[in-house]
């Protein structure tokens, strides 16, 4: 995170913590009661200028306006102290798509290298929750065919596209991608290995590794199941989901890795964005908060651009090059240097 935000030339440092539990186990009052006692514990040592939670996996909106409440018993009514809030607690529109919109500009400002664009483009996408969903729906109204999606509750191909608006309703409805009619189940294992341009994991770290899954699915074989990745671009949507050894056979095959710390830090950006709107209590339209977003990661693309051209390095090294850097300088202008 300390990268990330650097990357995004955002404000903040880096920090990640939570709770160990499946939230889909958990009665709604379950999650509220251990929300509240997390927050009871460490509610010295969050706060606006000090640290600001913003949700991730397993959580949502209604997680922080939990978080927001059981904060403001202790120190008064502080809606600053957290972000990706709901609308009407003060958090900011566009919050909720902001990861997912992210990943779409950097994709867009990638391709633009290449003289590409989304528009007739193919994508796979694993993970459907809030940044795949948000993801796939905006590479589908720019014209791009979604062919491959997968979740925990299965997955499903379409060559010739996916109709996403639909997938979405049919989610929505039985809150599964199963028995969905505009396309064929395919075993998710399978999602990572199938062809398209570009692939977008959204869901966990590490599904691209040397042996792994993949290997396992493809039968007892000893050499590097990323051999079978066909995508040209890899889009990191989930935090480090390329394991080191597979990230150097990848760049060895020449496909153009785009990381994490750049590619979903559309979701912390859209937090300052919130923290900035409620320290000021001033809020912005959707539009705005979408054209600062556009703004914020084209340029950290151009930058980190620049820095792999000035270090003739891929784009990974480059973006922790321009992270690590900013880092640096600020340490030492505080006199902070051994």
């Amino acid at each position: 995170m300390t990268w990330k935000t650097a990357v995004a030339d955002i404000p903040y440092g880096g920090a990640k913590g939570g709770i160990g539990c499946n939230p889909r186990d958990l009665s709604k009052s379950e999650l509220e009661r251990l929300t509240r006692v997390f927050t009871q514990k460490i509610h010295d040592l969050i706060g606006i200028h000090t640290d600001v939670p913003a949700p991730d996996m397993g959580t949502n909106a209604q997680t922080m306006a939990w978080i927001l409440d059981e904060y403001s018993k202790f120190h008064g009514h502080s809606p600053a102290v957290v972000t990706g809030k709901p609308i009407d607690l003060g958090g900011s529109l566009g919050r909720e798509a902001a990861t997912g919109r992210g990943v779409v500009y950097a994709t867009e400002a990638l391709l633009a290298e290449y003289g590409k664009s989304i528009k007739g483009m193919t994508f796979g996408i694993q993970g459907f929750g809030n940044v795949g969903s948000w993801a796939s729906r905006l590479i589908h109204e720019k014209g791009g065919k979604v062919i491959a999606v997968s979740d925990i509750t299965g997955a499903l191909k379409n060559p010739n596209g996916i109709d996403i608006p639909e997938l979405l309703k049919h989610k929505e409805a039985t809150g599964s991608l199963k028995s969905f009619n505009g396309g064929d189940s395919m075993d998710p294992n399978e999602l990572l290995v199938h062809e398209c341009d570009v692939l977008i994991p959204c869901a966990l770290g590490g599904v691209l590794n040397r042996l792994g899954s993949i290997a396992e699915h493809l039968g007892p074989i000893n050499y590097c199941a990323v051999r079978y990745v066909k995508a040209k671009f890899i889009i990191e949507a989930a935090n480090h989901p390329t394991d080191p050894e597979a990230d150097e056979i990848l760049s060895k095959k020449g496909v153009i890795i785009l990381p994490d710390i750049y590619a979903n830090a559309g979701g912390v950006t859209v937090s300052y964005f919130e923290w900035v709107q409620n320290i000021q209590g001033f809020m912005w339209d959707e539009e705005k908060v979408n054209q600062e977003l556009k703004k914020y990661m084209t340029k950290a693309f151009h930058n980190i651009k620049n820095m792999c051209q000035s270090h003739d390095c891929n784009l990974r090294m480059g973006a922790f090059t321009l992270g690590v850097n900013r880092v640096a300088r600020a340490t030492i202008l505080r006199g902070w240097e051994a």
